[in-house]
């Protein structure tokens, strides 16, 4: 397995759990933290029951492909991509994946 990978993996993992901290919990609305260690990819998926609507959806999704963090998803207000910069991910190594790849270019981060 990758150094990279496996440095990644446990930012990846710390941020994603550092969010849900800040979130907080109540008893209607729970966070799912889905890992695939085997494809690299990793889930912040929230479910639950608020004012008699259904909650359910991906607030974050982050891959790991050759070696770079692509954000496939991200539903935070402040964007995760800053959470990872300042947990040691340097921008060339982020893609930003959810925007077009027209408008990647004019980040800080990587193109791809």
């Amino acid at each position: 397995m990758d150094s990279v990978n496996v440095h990644y993996r446990n930012i990846v993992e710390k941020v994603i759990q550092d969010y849900i901290d800040f979130l907080g919990s109540n008893d209607q609305v729970q966070f799912e933290l889905v890992f695939d260690y085997a494809h690299d990819r990793y889930l912040l998926v929230e479910t639950g029951w608020e004012n008699g609507y259904r909650i359910y959806g991906t607030l974050l999704h982050i891959d790991i492909i050759d070696n770079k963090l692509w954000i496939q998803h991200d539903g935070t207000e402040e964007g995760i991509a800053v959470e990872l910069v300042a947990a040691g991910v340097p921008k060339a190594d982020i893609v930003l994946s959810f925007r077009p790849l027209a408008e990647r270019r004019y980040s800080d981060f990587a193109v791809s």
